[in-house]
């Protein structure tokens, strides 16, 4: 009886492999590190190879690359991947690259995702890159900065490959269509539909066709619309690894477009990163530090849009809550802008790391017993209701000896120019004080810190827009 399985035809070789350049020449895009007088295309052309780090998005070249330098240099090629390797195929390696050399071979080892190897896996390379054994190359998506050991960095050359632009994917998409399926016919939104799926990697733009070649032959299709290329496709979610470098590049642009006022830029990298699978509540999180970090005071409603953003997402969920993601990007990018209260924070906080703990003074301390008042805990305290608008002009709060240090400075944007004009408002009240040596009445303590009246305040700068908490009288 014949086996099912010995029907089927063999597997062909995929059009990522059939494609891959058996030239430099025929390398797509990287001109920058490949055309003439740049640093790879000197490197071939000089013969000599040197150990290097080859930095980029997948589908650009990296392995490509690396093979035809073990062409082009004559070399024993050895390929490594740090997802399924480890010591061992570490050292089977070192051993492939030591029965050449005795053949009188160099070797190239290449080394896919190089930056998955723990620092111990990475150090392993090090002494054969020294004693010459090696050319060592490896591939790496992410930044080499944080994730190659500075010792290996810094016996290899940094090299970054970049996305494939339009044309570069233009290119391939038409010779991959001469090779793999000539007679399919293809439109132009079709085609524009696949290249924009693949997002700058030629891989997957080959995968890409292969699908949809299928799908088409199977519905006998011909020629392949977009439409038809939407219905054939799954999804395809655009690139970043969500723990990875262009994750974070892309958040980073999100916060500078509304760190700069940009409602457009700030609504396109939001949606890039929904599109391409980021966590909407993460998002929200980020919105929020944005609010504090880069609005402030100068207008705290983003606060408050922020978080409900985020409780509207946790309420309604995909795609809805989204909605209001995108109302708090946008309002948060028109926003007045102020990183007063940040500045502020982080000034404080460098200081009291590296101050001494400073008692605090008798007169703020909390005197809930006999035994603390009697130690005058509390004692001579203002309290600031009391006083001529409510303000304790020339009262000093922090610890004795200890000069005001000026770390909030109010911006004159938004609310906080408001906020700016009632402190200096204040700061001329302590002045005045302290020239006229004038001290307001305390309440005597025999009237048990009754209230007494006082003046009626004739209205303070910005009053209409700022209120404050109540002061705790202990």
């Amino acid at each position: 009886m014949t086996d099912l399985f010995d029907a089927l035809e063999p597997p062909q070789v995929p059009l990522a492999e059939r494609m891959r350049p058996h030239t430099l020449d025929e390398v797509a895009g990287q001109s920058h590190l490949l055309g003439p007088g740049k640093p790879l295309r000197l490197a071939f052309e000089s013969r000599r190879p040197h150990s290097m780090i080859l930095w980029g998005p997948p589908g650009v070249g990296k392995t490509t690359l690396a093979r035809l330098m073990a062409r082009g240099f004559d070399a024993e090629f050895v390929a490594l991947s740090a997802v399924f390797s480890g010591v061992k195929e570490i050292r089977e390696a070192i051993q492939q690259a030591q029965a050449a050399k005795a053949r009188g071979r160099h070797t190239i080892l290449f080394v896919d995702e190089v930056h998955r190897f723990n620092k111990a896996q990475q150090d392993a390379f090090l002494p054969y890159v020294e004693q010459g054994l090696v050319t060592f190359i490896g591939a790496t998506t992410e930044n080499p900065s944080f994730e190659v050991n500075s010792a290996l960095l810094s016996r290899a050359a940094v090299y970054v490959l970049e996305s494939l632009d339009h044309d570069a994917m233009l290119r391939l998409f038409e010779r991959a269509h001469a090779i793999a399926c000539p007679t399919l016919g293809f439109d132009e939104d079709a085609r524009e539909r696949l290249i924009g799926f693949a997002d700058g990697d030629a891989r997957r733009l080959m995968n890409l066709i292969e699908q949809v070649q299928v799908a088409a032959e199977t519905a006998k299709v011909d020629p392949v619309s977009a439409t038809f290329v939407d219905q054939a496709l799954s999804r395809n979610l655009r690139r970043f690894d969500k723990g990875g470098e262009a994750f974070y590049d892309q958040i980073s642009a999100l916060h500078k477009s509304v760190r700069g006022s940009d409602p457009d830029a700030s609504l396109y990298w939001l949606c890039r990163m929904l599109d391409g699978g980021a966590d909407p509540l993460y998002l929200g999180r980020r919105l929020i530090r944005m609010a504090v970090e880069d609005i402030g005071l100068a207008d705290p409603r983003a606060l408050e849009i922020a978080l409900n953003a985020c409780h509207t997402y946790e309420r309604l969920g995909s795609p809805e809550g989204e909605l209001a993601l995108a109302q708090a990007t946008i309002f948060m990018a028109c926003a007045a802008k102020s990183n007063a209260a940040y500045k502020a924070y982080k000034a404080a906080r460098a200081f009291v790391a590296h101050d001494g703990s400073r008692p605090v003074p008798l007169h703020l301390r909390n005197a809930p017993t006999k035994l603390m008042k009697a130690l005058d805990y509390g004692k001579a305290y203002r309290y600031a209701h009391d006083e001529p608008e409510a303000y304790a002009a020339g009262e000093n709060y922090f610890p004795e000896g200890m000069q005001s240090p000026g770390w909030y400075q109010p911006t004159p944007r938004g609310l906080e120019g408001k906020i700016g004009q009632k402190l200096a408002w204040l700061r001329e009240l302590d002045r005045k004080a302290a020239e006229g040596g004038k001290q307001y009445a305390r309440p005597s303590p025999s009237a048990g810190g009754a209230s007494r009246e006082v003046p009626a305040s004739k209205g303070t700068p910005g009053e209409e827009r700022i209120s404050g908490g109540g002061d705790d009288p202990s």
